[in-house]
């Protein structure tokens, strides 16, 4: 045998060895979704154990989970946690608790005193709706999208998001606070007409996103966290923030809440100028400065102890599954979007992000920010971030097939 042919057969073995070894390698999605039936599970096995439905949304200062009722806006993501994981793995016994888990949130439907119906409903029944489709779960959709249009007012067109004469948002002297999160709660409307035909819904939502898409950023594409309008002549009164560093600062959940909403506003609209504003929002976010190279970004981008401030998980979390939605429309370099998403979901899922199995409360992600100003959930995991983790997760599994 010549040193050609051994040469040849000692290539052929390496290579193998190569395929092999990226064979036994477990997939991302797979490796992710097997953690979280893991880790979620153990939370299932909590809630089960109790004989009650519980419904987990953080950790304690003291390291206890705190279970919401229906009222809470986050009741909706454990449950449509569960309705992904089942989706992702396939797992039949996840079914009936998903359905357990949504059932158990259905008074939501009638809430009319904050505008979080959207999250609450659409992360819940939304997606028990698309993935079991029934009756029951359309009228509780169109229930709380007829609930969120009571909080329309006309004068400035605009969905109220706070009451004003009770809690914190009282000491504001606010009239009409409209939150950059309630872009989040459009697809509702959306669905509703969709489901109805009622034209209606459609035309809240359009008019709601036009108005914030007026009113509601920076010329660098940056949004503003509040903005308060007149109940009489529809003008704005202030341009504030409540859980940013400042009025004028980049609260990074807020420019994740406006690419995700403008993204959606696109799907159910065909209107390009949504989703170029969904564009242009993340990127400010991507070519900001101190954007650090991980891509998971500081709870705000202009607070002051950069680079010592908290990150949030939970924006990079919104901001990936968002972008995976980009990357299936026609804009140019729509794999740019891809690559970026791909880049965050590989911090998240790395050791630095995400929890050791049975630790962590049973949440997937670590190092979320609810809101500094309010000296609260600071580098916390928290449930939303969990879910937008997981909707990622599904949306590069779809992009793979």
């Amino acid at each position: 045998m010549n040193k050609f042919s051994i040469l040849l057969i000692f290539s052929v073995i390496l290579l193998a060895c190569a395929v092999s070894t990226k064979d036994e390698q477990p997939d991302f999605v797979s490796e992710n979704s097997t953690f979280a039936r893991q880790q979620i599970g153990g939370a299932i096995d909590v809630i089960e154990r109790s004989g009650r439905v519980l419904n987990p949304v953080k950790l304690n200062v003291d390291g206890t989970v705190y279970y919401c009722d229906y009222t809470d806006w986050r009741s909706g993501f454990f449950p449509g946690s569960v309705w992904y994981l089942y989706e992702l793995t396939g797992d039949p016994s996840l079914l009936p608790l998903a359905e357990k888990y949504t059932r158990a949130i259905k008074e939501a439907q009638h809430l009319t005193w904050h505008h979080d119906t959207g999250f609450i409903i659409g992360c819940s029944f939304g997606n028990a709706q698309r993935l079991t489709p029934r009756p029951e779960y359309r009228a509780v959709i169109v229930q709380a999208a007829r609930s969120l249009a009571t909080r329309f007012r006309e004068a400035p067109g605009v969905i109220q998001s706070w009451n004003t004469d009770r809690g914190w948002q009282a000491e504001r002297g606010w009239e009409c606070p409209v939150i950059i999160d309630n872009m989040m709660n459009l697809e509702l409307l959306f669905e509703a007409t969709r489901f109805t035909g009622d034209s209606t819904f459609h035309k809240i939502a359009v008019s709601h996103a036009d108005r914030t898409l007026q009113e509601g950023f920076h010329p660098d594409g940056s949004c503003y966290h509040v903005i308060d309008y007149s109940l009489s002549d529809g003008a704005v009164r202030h341009r504030h923030t409540a859980q940013g560093y400042s009025h004028e600062s980049a609260w990074s959940r807020g420019q994740a809440w406006a690419i995700y909403g403008y993204t959606v506003c696109f799907r159910m609209t065909g209107d390009r100028k949504y989703l170029d504003r969904a564009i242009k929002t993340f990127c400010f976010m991507r070519d900001h400065p101190r954007m650090p190279a991980d891509k998971i970004p500081y709870w705000d981008m202009d607070a002051p102890g950069i680079p010592d401030e908290p990150r949030d998980a939970s924006s990079a979390a919104c901001i990936a599954a968002a972008l995976y939605e980009i990357s299936t429309t026609d804009v140019p370099d729509a794999e740019s979007y891809t690559a970026y998403a791909d880049s965050i979901m590989t911090s998240l899922a790395s050791p630095a992000y995400r929890a050791e199995p049975g630790t962590n409360g049973h949440f997937l992600l670590k190092h979320s920010v609810g809101s500094i100003p309010h000296n609260s959930e600071i580098d916390v995991p928290l449930n939303y971030a969990d879910y937008y983790f997981l909707e990622a997760l599904k949306r590069k599994k779809e992009k793979n097939v």
